[in-house]
């Protein structure tokens, strides 16, 4: 797992330096709203970093809107002719959806990237 990330209430952030102004920055990713936070120290990155998340939160709360989550389980994929046709016939022959086969694939793959 990469070390420059952060996880909090479901939340994941990247983690880089800024040179310039020496502090450690964050951004949430996976969602469209945006969520950032800076700190001087570890300690205070991620103290930062709850906060944010709590104040987006709890903002949500108050505005009545639901919070973004990082994934919902739904992405586009884009890949060529002959991919999309050999995964087609795949699902086909074996009786299962494209969606199923490509997750099949999907998690075939990062799991032994996990392992390795």
């Amino acid at each position: 797992m990469k070390s420059d990330m952060m996880k909090y209430k479901g939340y994941r952030a990247v983690i880089s330096y800024d040179e310039k102004d020496r502090i450690f920055v964050g951004e949430v990713f996976g969602i469209t709203d945006s969520i950032n936070f800076h700190g001087r120290s570890i300690d205070e990155l991620e103290s930062e970093f709850h906060n944010a998340v709590e104040n987006y939160l709890e903002l949500c709360e108050k505005i009545g809107k639901n919070p973004q989550k990082e994934y919902s389980g739904t992405f586009n994929v884009r890949t060529t002719p002959l991919l999309h046709e050999l995964a087609s016939e795949y699902a086909a022959e074996h009786g299962i959806t494209l969606n199923q086969a490509i997750s099949k694939a999907l998690e075939s793959f990062f799991v032994t990237m996990r392992n390795a």
